[in-house]
């Protein structure tokens, strides 16, 4: 059956854009006074607020599309994945936390600073800023996808480009005045609006499922097809293309995640907006724990659909038919077409919420980068002294230029992934690695030696980015020819290009830095 939304299902939309306009307002009627307060808030904000900011910045549109998709095309192993990032999260409180709330940074970068001097923060922030780029179009491509089959009822590509530019119109609303406070408010409610969605999908996929749930793990454990079970959680086979395995849940996951928490802006800012660095590790630690059960709802909806479409005789022995529009958007053929009145527009608004509450992280964090980071040295070093709430304006014209680049990412997210043909999340996951290789290789030479000099970081986050861009597939067959080249999963493409990167950071003989170049908050 073809159902469009109703007259219910657009009343429940209009009166969510009604909320994102009203809570842009209210949580906007702050306004930020200086820089520090724009994108740090102070260090004001409540712990288990900034947790919440922070499981929402983390589970976007590519967790509310990409884990059904998982869970509708393999199995659970992606949850056990969850481990790297406990394990992570330790490092991170321990190493770095302490360290940047000591330094009182405003951007993570500017822990470089003290050691390698002011060039070696600008291209670590630089860097960040185009692995971000990366990251963020990706996801901001998977919720235009959504909106596309909302609006248009199909993922044409001038429909996803529409969809596109009204997203990022709806982040810029709610990000451009209040700065990060507003944004991690809004986290809040949007967390709220797309977890109770999926908790709702949940429910109504058992409602209509006409078998008991004993018969359900049944046929998820043996499918019919004969593959693997989909229940299965712990994969120990020594496949080097499948990113969720025992091995690479224990390394690549583990740097991942260090760089998620601790090296990429996006996260890390959320974490020192809390008022003491005990508040900070304990946020993340917080959203840490959220991670798993969130993430078992997501992929738990890919499990039911996969009954609803590909096991007919748990459906009473009539085939539903599958989603015309390939595997990509299985979740929202089943929302458009299968999913009672009303409950439609629940979730539509939820896959929206779930994708503004990390654009809204991006446009912020990255603005606070650009402004701290690279504009404000820039006025520096020219001795051009401009008041504090001129920083706040200059954030917000970043904030727009950042909202442009992301659109034009999107768009190009929607050609690169269907050449890599990968599933949402892994693709999602996999655009990141291009940044982190190399900031994790110099971090960690900053953290674990007293090796290393501003060339050598320069040289180490361009080896990073450039062993990443190597060992895509379709780069191996550009330069070599060969149509079946060996694939490595991102997590070891993220082990070999940190490897590599701290070997080519650590090749830079110290120096001392003259006491001009070093902040004096990091002299005390």
């Amino acid at each position: 059956m073809e159902l469009q939304f109703t007259g219910l299902d657009w009343a429940i939309f209009a009166l969510y854009g009604a909320i994102l306009v009203g809570s842009g307002w209210y949580f906007s009627r702050s306004r930020a006074a200086d820089s520090r307060d724009y994108f740090l808030a102070h260090n004001s904000m409540p712990m288990w607020m900034v947790a919440i900011s922070t499981l929402a910045t983390t589970q976007s549109a590519a967790t509310f599309l990409g884990g059904p998709d998982l869970g509708y095309r393999g199995d659970l192993t992606y949850l056990f994945t969850n481990l790297g990032a406990f394990l992570a999260a330790f490092v991170v409180a321990r190493h770095l936390i302490p360290r940047f709330y000591s330094q009182r940074v405003t951007t993570v970068y500017e822990l470089l600073q003290s050691r390698f001097g002011e060039g070696a923060k600008q291209k670590a922030g630089a860097m960040y800023l185009l692995g971000r780029v990366f990251a963020s179009g990706a996801r901001l491509y998977m919720a235009a996808i959504a909106v596309s089959m909302i609006l248009f009822n199909d993922i044409d590509a001038d429909h996803v480009v529409l969809a596109v530019l009204v997203l990022t119109a709806a982040g810029l609303l709610q990000t451009f005045i209040g700065g990060v406070r507003s944004v991690i408010q809004s986290d809040v409610l949007q967390c709220i609006v797309y977890v109770s969605a999926a908790i709702a999908v949940v429910g109504v996929l058992l409602w209509q499922i006409p078998a008991d749930l004993p018969a359900i793990v049944s046929a998820l454990q043996s499918p019919a097809d004969g593959s693997g079970s989909k229940l299965a959680l712990v994969d120990t086979s020594w496949n080097l293309q499948d990113p969720f395995t025992l091995w690479a849940t224990f390394t690549g996951f583990v740097l991942l995640n260090i760089a998620a928490f601790g090296l990429d802006q996006d996260v890390t800012q959320r974490l020192l907006t809390c008022k003491t660095p005990r508040d900070g590790a304990r946020a993340m630690l917080l959203s840490v724990v959220m991670v798993a059960p969130v993430m078992a709802v997501f992929m738990g909806i890919g499990l039911l659909l996969y009954i609803f479409y590909q096991v007919p005789e748990l459906m009473g022995g009539t085939a539903v038919s599958s989603p015309a529009g390939g595997d990509v958007t299985v979740f929202m053929h089943y929302v458009l077409n299968e999913m009672p009145a009303g409950l439609r527009g629940l979730v539509t608004i939820g896959v929206i919420a779930a994708a503004l509450s990390t654009l809204n992280s991006s446009l912020n964090s990255m603005a606070s980068v650009l402004t701290e980071d690279l504009y404000r040295n820039w006025l520096e070093r020219r001795g051009i002294n401009k008041p504090a709430h001129h920083f706040v304006v200059a954030g917000r014209s970043a904030m727009a230029l950042i909202g442009a680049a992301l659109s034009g990412m999107a768009i190009l997210c929607f050609y690169w992934q269907q050449i890599s043909d990968l599933p949402l999340i892994t693709f999602a996951l996999s655009v990141m690695v291009f940044a982190y290789s190399g900031l994790l290789g110099v971090f960690f030479t900053v953290l674990f030696t007293n090796r290393g000099s501003g060339l050598s970081v320069t040289m180490a986050l361009i080896g990073g980015f450039f062993v990443t861009l190597m060992l895509q597939p379709w780069m191996i067959t550009l330069l070599t020819g060969n149509e079946e080249p060996l694939v490595l999963a991102f997590t070891w493409q993220l082990c070999l290009g940190t490897a590599i990167a701290f070997s080519i950071c650590c090749l830079g003989k110290p120096s001392e830095l003259a006491d001009s170049e070093i902040p004096e908050e990091a002299r005390a």
